[in-house]
């Protein structure tokens, strides 16, 4: 079992929420580890994208 500390929580459902327009609600719901690879993926689409410029580093 993995145990987000606050501050991560919250960079991870801002950083979700605003790609996915999710609400917070929805995003608490996922699993950490699933949230944790949304995040992830989300990074490499926008390193993909933009080059390494990346709001959210893992």
């Amino acid at each position: 079992m993995t145990v987000t500390g606050r501050a991560e929580l919250f960079q991870e459902i801002s950083f979700i929420g605003y790609y996915f327009h999710w609400r917070e609600e929805d995003i608490l719901r996922i699993p950490c580890l699933s949230r944790k690879k949304y995040c992830e993926e989300i990074s490499r689409i926008n390193r993909e994208i933009n080059g390494e410029n990346n709001l959210f580093r893992i």
